[in-house]
């Protein structure tokens, strides 16, 4: 759990940092380069000699859902939402990432359905607003395809390493990157423009700090620490950026929050994550 929180952390701030320096940008491009970047970044890891061609196109595939489609839809939504309906519109991936991993098992899990649902709880009490009214059906349906392209993602890579022995994350983690890079390249090459280059340092250095550190570091820490917990804290976890985020936001960036809901949606997604821990509860689940 400590690589998923410590990733949730460094994502907290990618929402003021999206905002404030890149908000006005191409949304594929703005993926294609972070995607370049975290590629790049995991390239000397690379290793492809026991990899077989088979594993190497699902990876490829998976980083093109988890990572392409997800972030093209995702920085789409900015244009439709403001940034609490966005952080608010992604509450519901800890239900996807539960349903995927039971449709994958093959076995619905009672007990991951409800902690992921008290987890959706949780997120709500801090975001809750009236969303407006304006362009909300666009935005709302460019951010659930970005939550159920982000849950499949980890699910499916879980699967897909669990076939790979003795091959590590690093290792591999290239061709998830390489995949969402192609994809976001699809999406942007046929509306590119040279301007889209003429950028200040702020969105320059924006970028880099998100290509290298929250995408790169970031999803790779991400999916490993994925594969050590089962899927309902997986779930859970999705959604613990978003009161960190706000957090951030509060301390770092200058915004106001509620600091009562704060605390309560806090409170109810950790009593989610220690009541899908707890083995007791689970046995019970289990019978």
């Amino acid at each position: 759990m400590l690589y998923l929180l410590t990733v949730s952390l460094i994502w907290a701030f990618s929402f003021g940092i999206i905002k404030d320096n890149l908000a006005g940008l191409n949304s594929s491009f703005v993926a294609s380069v972070r995607l370049l970047l975290s590629f790049l970044v995991f390239l000397p890891f690379l290793k492809t000699k026991n990899i077989p061609l088979s594993a190497r196109l699902k990876l490829f595939l998976t980083g093109a859902v988890q990572y392409g489609i997800m972030y093209v839809s995702y920085i789409s939504a900015y244009k439709y939402l403001l940034s609490y309906e966005i952080a608010l519109l992604t509450i519901f991936t800890p239900l996807y990432v539960t349903a995927f991993g039971d449709l994958f098992r093959k076995k619905f899990n009672p007990l991951f359905f409800i902690t992921a649902s008290v987890s959706v709880v949780g997120a709500g009490i801090v975001l809750y607003q009236t969303l407006s009214p304006k362009d909300l059906l666009i935005g709302f349906l460019l951010m659930q395809l970005s939550n159920l392209c982000f849950a499949f993602g980890q699910i499916y890579y879980k699967r897909i390493m669990s076939e790979l022995k003795g091959l590590k994350d690093a290792e591999v983690f290239s061709f998830l990157y390489l995949g969402g890079f192609v994809t976001a390249l699809l999406f942007v090459a046929p509306q590119f423009r040279l301007d889209y280059f003429s950028l200040n340092s702020n969105q320059i250095l924006s970028l880099i700090y998100l290509g290298i550190v929250a995408s790169g570091l970031g999803f790779f820490l991400w999916n490993y620490g994925a594969r050590k917990v089962n899927d309902g804290t997986l779930g859970i976890f999705n959604n613990i950026k978003i009161p960190l985020a706000i957090a951030v936001s509060l301390i770092f960036f200058g915004e106001r929050a509620d600091l009562l809901r704060l605390t309560l949606g806090l409170i109810v997604i950790t009593l989610a994550i220690i009541l899908n821990e707890n083995k007791k509860v689970a046995k019970i689940f289990n019978k």
